[in-house]
């Protein structure tokens, strides 16, 4: 997270967001979910099974970190986002975000591209939080518009 990270600015929270996440092979800081996200947010992982039947798997904060710790732990992973389009009406905004996950944030061709689904809340501090998150990659019918 950069050091002039600012709560108040919605672009600080989502860049913070993809900080979190990303780096090479190991723990990652869970401590920052909570300068970044609603103590009560969902993160919500779709796809699709074998058979292309949809499948959710919703998660809370401390969900989300057991579930992700294995797999950071022995793999670099950055999510690099790559497009934005923000949608803000009072104290509620919505975040299209396109990413690619890479295993440097410099590769050429990424591993999977998809879309990040924002929901952010200004609370009485004017502070931003992440309420909720939803995503899904990319797939063989289901392509990324570029457009955002």
């Amino acid at each position: 997270m950069s050091p002039s990270f600012d709560p108040s600015r919605l672009s600080d929270v989502v860049d913070a967001m993809y900080a979190m996440v990303s780096g090479p092979a190991g723990p990652r800081d869970w401590t920052l979910q909570e300068k970044v996200f609603h103590p009560e947010a969902r993160q919500m992982r779709t796809g699709v099974d074998a058979d292309g039947k949809p499948w959710i798997r919703i998660m809370t904060l401390d969900d989300y970190a057991a579930d992700t710790t294995p797999f950071f732990a022995v793999n670099d992973f950055f999510e690099v986002e790559v497009g934005r389009r923000v949608q803000q009406f009072g104290n509620m905004a919505h975040v299209w975000s396109v990413y690619e996950a890479r295993k440097a944030p410099d590769d050429d061709v990424p591993e999977r591209r998809g879309i990040n689904s924002i929901q952010l809340f200004r609370n009485a501090v004017g502070h931003w939080q992440i309420t909720s998150m939803i995503w899904d990659n990319e797939r063989p019918g289901v392509a990324v518009d570029w457009s955002l």
